[in-house]
């Protein structure tokens, strides 16, 4: 009986890894574009397995699966393609006169050479592959780390990346907390983690032993703030769709809304109406939500149903890990769904008394990943934006601004640090060297 060859392990994965990088095979534009069309063929050809996976480990329909990950990928790797000749031309830099006439100075872009991307299980195939985009447009090579809470999907992608990237320079290495305690024993020349604020101390921690520059993606609590002035309708509508995108397993997703009582009360029938209008008056039968990673987030998200007044939602089915979409009400800052990221199809609504309260309440808490701002008063929206931090701010619509390739997308504070997609991949995977010629003559 033939047995399996064991498993490589990290060290050999890396090491091998580092031989072949330092053969310069990964620095030419054919050998990134051809990576890149590669990357892309997978999508095209083998999304069908991967959306299967997706609805597999999330319940994902083929519609959300291909638009917010495999599609979404496929733009971000059109769009690096188009682009990317242009971004790694040398950029030309002023000169002080006492260096002379003749003397020319510029910056080019350098590989960093190994670099570690750990994704999570949320976009398990989106929020992993994005980031490779931008790690082999660079010319690295790159080592893959899919979560293990996504088995289907994790297994899908270790499976079908080989089959069409560079095995020399690239690797996917499945597995738990052990295999990626392995791994962040390694030494990389980048760490991408997306993930949330726990984790993400611990890849710094392991990072820090070897200098290793970290790029960290993480979540926190965005709020939607809702002014007076603003087309209630449209905003419950708009709210509906991107908080329950993926059973609200999304961390840019509005962790709650805020705003002023009369509002509050106003907006509770839309959300209802803007629900029911999305997924039915049952979404249990909609094909188009989700379900609930496992029994310990769902578990940890029934425990917050009793932080408000329930307005819409609210039913629950352990067996099928699904949490119908809910609206709370009379929502105490003090409770417990407004105390951690909620990361579930829960919105609550807090109520402050005017513009300086929200303004007052969002600077009080850790920065969030976005901030939504839906109001027509250029001053409310301007004071929003002065007053306040965060990693993107939405005006009008959720989710939206990461789909912008040539928008920056990362957090601030607690929410994390570093960006990327478009152009601002490229950086954060590549060293910008300074370069001074002087002729001897």
């Amino acid at each position: 009986m033939n047995q399996q060859p064991a498993p490589e392990q990290p060290a050999d994965v890396v090491a091998r890894l580092r031989a072949a990088f330092r053969t310069g095979r990964t620095k030419p534009l054919t050998w990134r574009t051809t990576q890149l069309r590669r990357l892309r063929e997978m999508l095209t050809e083998r999304g069908a397995d991967l959306a299967a996976a997706l609805h597999a480990d999330l319940g994902k329909s083929s519609t959300e699966a291909y638009r917010t990950e495999i599609d979404f990928t496929i733009r971000e790797i059109d769009h690096t393609l188009d682009h990317l000749e242009e971004w790694l031309r040398p950029e030309s830099a002023p000169v002080p006169a006492h260096l002379g006439a003749d003397a020319t100075a510029w910056t080019q872009y350098d590989p960093l050479g190994v670099v570690l991307v750990i994704a999570p299980w949320n976009y398990p195939a989106q929020l992993l592959l994005a980031p490779v985009v931008g790690a082999l447009a660079a010319g690295n090579a790159v080592v893959v780390k899919p979560s293990e809470l996504a088995p289907a999907t994790s297994a899908a992608l270790a499976r079908l990346l080989p089959e069409f990237l560079d095995t020399e320079t690239f690797a996917v290495v499945e597995g738990g907390v052990p295999e990626t305690t392995a791994l962040l024993a390694e030494r990389f020349d980048h760490i991408f983690y997306t993930g949330n604020g726990v984790v993400g101390r611990i890849v710094m921690r392991a990072a820090a032993e070897h200098l290793t520059p970290v790029t960290l993606e993480l979540g926190g609590k965005s709020p939607a703030f809702v002014d007076p002035d603003a087309d209630l309708a449209v905003v419950a509508d708009r709210l509906a769709r991107g908080k329950f995108l993926n059973a609200g397993q999304t961390c840019v997703a509005p962790d709650y809304v805020l705003t002023d009582p009369e509002t509050a009360a106003a907006l509770e029938p839309l959300l209802t109406k803007a629900i029911q209008a999305v997924y039915g008056t049952d979404a249990s039968a909609s094909g188009e939500y989700g379900r609930i990673v496992n029994e310990r987030h769902f578990d940890r998200l029934t425990g917050l149903l009793d932080s408000g007044r329930v307005v819409v939602g609210g039913d629950t089915d352990r067996s099928q890990k699904y949490i119908a979409p809910t609206v709370l009400a009379d929502v105490d800052p003090a409770s417990p769904v407004m105390q951690e990221e909620i990361f579930g199809p829960i919105l609550p609504i807090v109520t402050v008394p005017d513009l300086d309260g929200a303004i007052d309440f969002i600077n009080d808490r850790d920065k969030p990943l976005a901030l939504y701002v839906f109001a027509e008063s250029r001053t409310t929206r301007d004071r929003l934006a002065a007053e306040t931090s965060s990693g993107g701010l939405g005006y009008g619509l959720p989710l939206a601004h990461l789909t912008v390739s040539d928008l920056p997308f990362g957090g601030v504070g607690e929410s994390g640090m570093g960006n990327y997609h478009g152009r601002y991949s490229i950086e954060t995977f590549s060293h910008r060297k300074a370069i001074l010629n002087k002729p001897l003559g």
